[in-house]
């Protein structure tokens, strides 16, 4: 199990070239660590942290339903006490997936029903779920079932069916259990119903998927709107109250005032800086494009730990930026009304002088290409070689060679999730 504190403090504290030498930050062992008196967290794919409260367990979210069962076992085996409050930090499926076996563990002991807290939101993003569950399931089976973290032969699927909280708010609640105070605020940030929460007789903030060991998930191309600048402001009004310890749903928790200052400074540093410089840009009238390919996070934050692009990445969260302020209409009139992409490739293909032309250039671009920026044209050509020559063999072939190498040289899990479907097909 190991000291997380310590383990945190050594990836925060390390040279940026030592921190591959310490392991994964984000790991799924379902193991327990007691972090504090009272406090404790079960690390899985959504972290449980537990507190004792004097009148029962509190609990910040519940993993997913296939691993809820074993994080529980591991609680228990830390304190046997019922469960008094759930707190889901936000609705998505591995936060909230457990709720429903906590709530059977409770019956089954004969405890008093658990009380569920969420902010509002998430009973509209329970029903969004329900009329978008065939969507969902095709998004997360692209985004993770090459990465392991799902089984390909399984094939797509999204729950249905969820533990609803009882008790919601809007913008603030106090919650007192036991002898403990929680203050649950409302921000918009990786979601519209995110909850973080102050918990001062810790000195810690529960701050749900506000830090994840990773880039801001604040772009994700497949997902609907997030929301960056409120994002910023969150860490930012954390940050003023002078915490000693955070306890993110994913990755590490981070001890030490002035560590926890660096860690929510950087990330709020990151984010700010891409929601100034696009909207400064749209202001001046630039196209997505131009944008797109001209704000930048400074290296010296993306070698962060905690801030490499190894989930979402910068360029992601620049188009949601466009997107939240500016609508889906990219600048270039041609993509306002587009032909259908077949018959636009059809076109490209008959001036290159043929599918085989586009793709024998796409694979000549690939192989020459010394990083992913030098193969965004390559996977273009290849593209139309396959739309222009759906069944042509030598397209299929460069398509799949070209995506194939463009999953290698990705570092974000949701591009290499793309581009591996890509080259699949």
């Amino acid at each position: 199990m190991g000291d997380l504190l310590d383990l945190s403090a050594r990836f925060i504290d390390g040279d940026s070239a030592d921190v591959g030498d310490l392991g994964p930050v984000n790991r799924i062992n379902l193991e327990l660590s007691e972090l504090a008196d009272d406090l404790a967290m079960v690390e899985s794919f959504s972290h449980v942290v537990a507190f004792r409260a004097g009148d029962g367990l509190v609990l910040f979210d519940t993993t997913l339903e296939a691993l809820a069962p074993t994080a529980l076992s591991r609680i228990r085996g830390w304190d046997d006490g019922a469960v008094s409050t759930i707190v889901y930090t936000h609705g998505h499926i591995d936060h909230v997936g457990g709720g429903s076996v906590i709530l059977a563990e409770a019956a089954h002991r004969g405890d008093p029903v658990p009380r569920i807290v969420a902010q509002e939101a998430v009973l509209d993003r329970f029903a969004r779920y329900d009329l978008t569950n065939g969507y969902n399931a095709h998004v997360n089976f692209r985004q993770f079932a090459r990465s392991g973290l799902m089984k390909l032969d399984a094939g797509p699927s999204f729950p249905t069916g969820w533990a609803e909280p009882d008790l919601t708010y809007r913008d603030h609640l106090d919650l007192t259990v036991g002898d403990q105070r929680f203050e649950l605020h409302h921000t918009r940030g990786e979601t519209d119903d995110h909850t973080w929460t102050w918990v001062p007789d810790h000195r810690a903030a529960v701050l749900g998927d506000l830090l994840i060991w990773a880039f801001p998930n604040a772009g994700n191309p497949q997902k609907v709107q997030r929301y960056p600048w409120d994002w910023a402001r969150a860490l930012r009004e954390i940050a003023a109250l002078r915490p000693e310890l955070l306890l993110p749903a994913h990755g590490l928790p981070v001890g030490g005032a002035e560590r926890v200052q660096r860690v929510l400074d950087e990330t709020a540093t990151a984010l700010e800086g891409l929601v100034t410089a696009t909207l400064d840009l749209m202001n001046q009238g630039a196209t997505l494009d131009t944008i797109v390919h001209t704000v930048k996070v400074p290296d010296h934050l993306l070698d962060r730990p905690y801030l490499r692009p190894v989930y979402d990445e910068p360029e992601f969260v620049v188009r949601n930026v466009w997107r939240q302020f500016g609508g889906w209409y990219d600048g270039n009139p041609a993509r306002l009304k587009p032909p259908p992409d077949a018959e636009l490739a059809a076109e490209v293909a008959l001036l290159a002088g043929g599918p085989d032309a586009l793709a024998t250039r796409a694979l000549a671009l690939a192989e020459a290409a010394t990083d992913a920026d030098g193969l965004r044209t390559a996977c273009q050509l290849a593209e139309w070689a396959v739309q222009a020559a759906p069944g042509d063999a030598a397209a299929l072939d460069a398509v799949r060679q070209v995506y194939d190498r463009r999953r290698r040289v990705e570092s974000s899990l949701m591009a290499k999730g793309i581009y591996g479907e890509a080259a699949d097909r």
